[in-house]
């Protein structure tokens, strides 16, 4: 099998509970490189989302067609990036960065995750209800998918590996690579112009919305990065998986404001 389907193989098997993995055997450095296609599975992921939102608001009222749409969503995932936020919402609340690191490893949630999951699901839900029904629901899920799963290999290629014990996170962190990150990030903003494109947002200066999004998604990741540095001394596969859900919330809150 050539290395760029393994990394194709790599990526999908890393974001979504799909049996690819199951093709071949995977390690660390597929993931690493892998990592490059993360905002093409992000986008797909999105479509999936979106493209449910589209069909079933044509057939359900909009709030029940994007519980249902997001739902889908996190089936898919496996709630991975869900689970990084409601753990790390626990765990930086802690005192030292070793007790941080010990509540993010365990399984149980507390109150900053339960709430930091409502609030985040909420969101989602109501941002995608603004949409449904529609072609714009499909397009700016791509684009928010997108976007938001360049956040990790940027983290990694920026930050150190924070945890004290191997995890998910660490094929990442381990094979960092800033021309990897720089061309997931041009991988991420070529879909969301497409996908703006696709949409129907086009502007005088370019597709209406890009710099939002665009604005969006760096102060979430700087802000996600700087507080993981103070917090725990760099990343950890929590942390970049709750990166990426806030920045895919950042993008779609500032798509549907640009819409609306």
């Amino acid at each position: 099998m050539v290395l760029g389907l393994r990394a194709v193989v790599a990526a999908f098997s890393f974001l979504t509970v799909l049996p690819f993995g199951r093709l071949v055997a995977l390690d660390g450095k597929d993931v690493a490189r892998g990592s490059v296609l993360f905002p093409l599975v992000g986008g797909a992921i999105g479509a999936l989302t979106g493209g449910a939102a589209w069909i079933l608001g044509d057939h359900l009222p909009p709030m029940l067609a994007a519980v249902l749409a997001v739902a889908i969503g996190a089936a898919v995932t496996g709630a991975l990036h869900l689970d990084g936020l409601a753990d790390c919402a626990d765990g930086f609340g802690a005192r030292t960065p070793e007790d941080r690191l010990r509540v993010m490893r365990d399984h149980t949630n507390g109150t900053y995750g339960g709430t930091a999951l409502l609030l985040d699901l909420l969101i989602r839900v109501a941002a995608l209800s603004a949409l449904a029904g529609s072609k714009e629901a499909l397009w700016i899920s791509v684009a928010a998918g997108a976007l938001s799963r360049a956040a990790g290999p940027v983290l990694a290629a920026r930050l150190p590996y924070a945890a004290d014990r191997p995890g998910a996170g660490e094929a990442l962190n381990a094979n960092p690579s800033f021309v990897r990150a720089i061309a997931a990030v041009f991988l991420a903003l070529v879909i969301l112009s497409l996908s703006l494109w696709a949409a129907g947002l086009n502007g005088s200066d370019g597709p209406a919305g890009f710099t939002p999004a665009l604005i969006a998604a760096v102060v979430v990741v700087l802000l996600v990065g700087w507080t993981a540095k103070r917090r725990l001394g760099g990343v950890t596969g929590d942390v970049m998986g709750a990166c990426s859900e806030l920045v895919e919330l950042a993008v779609l809150v500032a798509l549907v404001a640009t819409i609306s």
